[in-house]
C-alpha cells in the first residue's frame, strides 16, 4: 500500500505542475499554454510560459522538496513531531544574511544574495550545533539554542529594516516567501545544494529511525549518535538554506507535511522522507496556484497561502496532540 501510495503521489504532483504551468494571473489557452512550452516563439505570451512561469514550477518543485525533507529530518532529529527547520534558526540566519547584503552592501538581486542568505543559514546552524553542546547535544539542547538564535537574529533584522526604509522596500517580498522571482540562475546556484542535501537526507533514514527509539537503544544498535546528528544537520542546512536563500522564509510546509505523512505511513523514516519530497511540492506549488488566482490580476505571495492554510492547521495539530497525552 506505501508503494501504490506514493505512486498516486508522484501522478498528484504531475497534475499540480500542470496547473502550475497553465495557470495563473493572466489567463492564457491551454493551447497556447502548449504552443509555449514546446515551441515558444519567445513573444507575448510564450515568454510568461517558457520564461516565466516554468522556472517558478521548478523552483517550486525544489524548495517543496527540500522544505518537506528538512522538516522530515528535523522531527526525527529531535524526536519531536512539530519541530520543523526554523527551530534550528536555519530561517533567521538566511534572513539576517539577506538583510546585511541589502543593507549594507547594495545587494539588490537574487542571485546576488543567494549566497549570502546559504551562508548565513549554514553559519547559524553551526553556532546553533555549538551552542547546544557540540558532541554532547541534546534535542531538547538543539531546540532551546536554535530558539534564542532565532530571538536574536529577528531582532537584528527587524532594526535593520526599521533604520532602512530602502531595505524594508526590497525585502517586504522576500520575507513573506515567493516564487515569483524564480529565474535559470536562482536555479542553477540552489539545485546543486538541494540535490547534495537530498542524498544526505535519504541516506540517514535508518540511523534516525534508530535515534527516534532513544539515545541507549540508538547506541545499542550500533547507530553513531554523534555523526548522525551532524549529517542531518548539515542536510537540514543545505536543503532549508537553499530554499531559503531562493524563496524567502517559508513556513509551515516543513511541519504540515511530515507529520500529515507520519500518520499514514508510519513511523519509518525510508517512507517518511520519500513522501514528505513528493507532497511537500504539491503543497507548495498548490498554493502557489491559488495565490496566483484568487487576487487576479495582482497576486498573493505563496509564504502568504501557506501561513493562512497552516495556522489552523498547526493549531489542530497541537490541540490533538495535548489531548492525546492526556
Amino acid at each position: 500500500m506505501r508503494v501504490v501510495g506514493l505512486v498516486v503521489a508522484v501522478a498528484l504532483l504531475l497534475v499540480v505542475c500542470v496547473a502550475s504551468i497553465a495557470v495563473g494571473s493572466r489567463t492564457i489557452p491551454l493551447g497556447d499554454v502548449w504552443q509555449g512550452l514546446f515551441h515558444s516563439s519567445g513573444r507575448g505570451d510564450d515568454v510568461i510560459i517558457h520564461d516565466m512561469r516554468v522556472p517558478r514550477t521548478v523552483l517550486g518543485l525544489l524548495a517543496g522538496a527540500a522544505l518537506g525533507l528538512s522538516g522530515a529530518v528535523m522531527q526525527g532529529l529531535t524526536r519531536n513531531p512539530l519541530a520543523e527547520p526554523g527551530l534550528m534558526g536555519i530561517n533567521a540566519g538566511a534572513s539576517a544574511a539577506v538583510v546585511t547584503a541589502i543593507s549594507f552592501l547594495g545587494i539588490t538581486s537574487v542571485s546576488g544574495y543567494v549566497w549570502f542568505a546559504f551562508v548565513g543559514a549554514a553559519v547559524v546552524s553551526v553556532v546553533v550545533y555549538l551552542l547546544g553542546g557540540s558532541r554532547s547535544s541534546t534535542p531538547v539542547r538543539l531546540a532551546l539554542a536554535g530558539t534564542a538564535a532565532t530571538a536574536a537574529l529577528f531582532g537584528y533584522v527587524n532594526a535593520v529594516q526599521l533604520l532602512d526604509s530602502a531595505a524594508l522596500e526590497r525585502l517586504r517580498f522576500w520575507t513573506v516567501g515567493s516564487l515569483a522571482s524564480a529565474d535559470a540562475a536562482t536555479i542553477e546556484k540552489v539545485a546543486p545544494f538541494i540535490g547534495v542535501g537530498v542524498l544526505l537526507a535519504l541516506a540517514i533514514a535508518r540511523p534516525l529511525n534508530a535515534m527516534e527509539l532513544g539515545d541507549d537503544t540508538a547506541r545499542a544498535l550500533g547507530t553513531h549518535l554523534n555523526r548522525t546528528r551532524v549529517l542531518a544537520m548539515l542536510a537540514v542546512t543545505l536543503l532549508c538554506g537553499a530554499a531559503t536563500a531562493a524563496c524567502g522564509p517559508i513556513m509551515f510546509v516543513g511541519l504540515m507535511v511530515p507529520y500529515l505523512v507520519r500518520s499514514f505511513t508510519g513511523p519509518d523514516m525510508r517512507w517518511i522522507l520519500p513522501y514528505a519530497m513528493v507532497l511537500s511540492p504539491v503543497l507548495l506549488l498548490a498554493a502557489d496556484v491559488i495565490g496566483r488566482v484568487v487576487t487576479r490580476p495582482g497576486e498573493l505571495q505563496v509564504g502568504i497561502v501557506t501561513a493562512v492554510i497552516g495556522g489552523p492547521v498547526f493549531i489542530h495539530l497541537v490541540r490533538r496532540k495535548r489531548m492525546a497525552q492526556l
